[in-house]
């Protein structure tokens, strides 16, 4: 993150081993980068197979707060999710 007048940024990378769960996310994520959020820009990127990244631009540190949050919590879900749905049916229903 820098402290610049104008603007903070950050990056976050996710690294995966599993390539369907990196076009998973990669896949989940990019609708809500394009998103109009107030203060705050973001972008996925795949730079590599077994990487997503988000960069984040936010006016204030209170607008970066809430983009890492959110983006955080977005990339903790679709993770999640896709785990899950990846899973054998089999798994599935011994763990219930």
């Amino acid at each position: 993150m820098t402290d610049g007048r104008s603007e903070w940024t950050a990056r976050v990378t996710v690294r995966l081993a599993d390539p369907a769960l990196r076009v998973w996310l990669h896949s989940s994520l990019g609708p809500e980068a394009s998103r109009e959020v107030p203060r705050a820009r973001a972008s996925v990127s795949s730079p590599d197979a077994a990487t997503v990244e988000v960069a984040i631009s936010a006016r204030d540190v209170g607008a970066m707060r809430a983009a890492l949050n959110t983006y955080l919590g977005w990339v903790d879900l679709a993770l999640r999710t896709g785990r899950t749905a990846t899973r054998p049916s089999d798994a599935r229903s011994s763990s219930a």
